[in-house]
């Protein structure tokens, strides 16, 4: 059984599949890959593990494969890399009528999607996200670019997929740290706008961590019709969308700080949201005991919850660095009850600054 949730977005609409043993479906590509020549981006750890597989598929509806295979790693996700991709596609001799799939997480669909908003001013790309994370995230709603060494995601463009196909069952190969860095963005859908989500989460983390396979498209379906909703209403965050960003200000700081890589996404992005959780309670805005629940969770979860040594200073630096600052005042996403999120400057500094003084939590 396959659930199919559309984004809406006029011209750029597109549909995400959630189910099992969709690599094998040569009719779900077929309906959204019109070109005779198929480029497969992905990564020197999922390339042994599905490459061969989806390079079946393709042929068995005739397809021209390109494999294009990249260095696995946060590390990897900058200009280099993306040149790779350029290199490739131009040995090749691909134009225009060439689709662009993106095999793997979120580093491979973000490097990916970002190769095709730029080569040749645009090609067509589908998303396969092979991790937790990426299924619920970074694949869907068109967010593509790579990393600076000054700061993460600061190069890039909004820009639609064809499609998303989300095979929950390629997370039986994802080791359980990636697992639990995907639950991190999961748990957020719970933190910024669906209490009943948070609630269920709480009941079922434990089978979940188990690798239900019941429970793991549940979460799947529910964080992307999360983020559907809020995408359809603010494609190139102007507002809403913003929210989606709960933990990420701490988080990315976290990654920048400690070298790309060091930390997992989303472990930097728990940490962040228990950073949120923090300064929330600290305002007023978050009774004592959601912002224990929120702990709770993530700590079930497997997350880490102390942040990595980090002068404030630094930390102060690093958080100007993201997209959310204006008028060089740093805007958080913060929380007035679980379920609700806002995105505000207008929070006392010297309690953000306890915040980023604290060592556990």
């Amino acid at each position: 059984m396959t659930e199919t949730i559309n984004i809406n977005l006029g011209k750029r609409s597109y549909p995400i599949y959630v189910g099992e043993h969709l690599l094998t479906n040569g009719d779900l590509f077929e309906k959204h890959i019109s070109n005779k020549k198929v480029a497969i981006v992905t990564n020197e750890t999922i390339s042994p593990l599905y490459l061969q597989k989806i390079s079946k598929t393709f042929k068995d509806i005739n397809k021209e494969i390109i494999p294009i295979i990249l260095p696995d790693g946060e590390a990897f996700k900058n200009f280099e890399t993306l040149n790779l991709i350029y290199d490739e596609l131009l040995k090749n001799r691909a134009n225009r009528q060439i689709s662009l799939v993106a095999l793997g997480g979120g580093v491979v669909g973000d490097i990916t999607g970002f190769a095709a908003a730029t080569f040749m001013r645009g090609v067509d790309f589908i998303q396969i996200p092979t991790t937790l994370l990426s299924q619920v995230d970074s694949s869907v709603g068109g967010k593509t670019g790579i990393n600076h060494q000054l700061g993460k995601n600061m190069i890039g463009a909004f820009y639609q997929p064809k499609c998303v196909i989300a095979d929950i069952s390629l997370l039986a190969t994802l080791p359980d740290n990636h697992l639990s860095a995907g639950l991190a963005e999961v748990i957020k859908y719970g933190l910024i706008r669906d209490f009943s989500f948070f609630e269920w989460l709480e009941k079922n983390i434990n089978g979940i961590m188990k690798r239900d396979s019941k429970l793991l498209i549940n979460a799947v379906i529910c964080s992307c019709k999360n983020k559907a909703d809020i995408v359809e209403s603010d494609e190139f965050e102007s507002n809403i969308r913003a929210i989606l960003n709960l933990g990420h200000t701490f988080g990315h700081a976290i990654e920048t700080a400690t070298g790309y890589g060091k930390w997992l996404h989303g472990e930097a992005i728990g940490i962040g949201m228990v950073m949120a959780a923090h300064l929330s309670e600290q305002m007023g805005w978050l009774k004592k005991e959601e912002y224990q629940r929120i702990k709770s969770l993530i700590v079930s979860s497997n997350l880490p919850i102390n942040p990595p040594e980090i002068s404030k200073k630094d930390f102060l630096d690093l958080m100007q660095l993201d997209k959310k600052t204006k008028d060089d005042q740093i805007n958080l996403v913060l929380q007035q009850g679980i379920g609700k999120a806002i995105l505000t400057s207008d929070y006392d500094e010297e309690k953000l600054h306890n915040t980023l003084l604290k060592k556990s939590f």
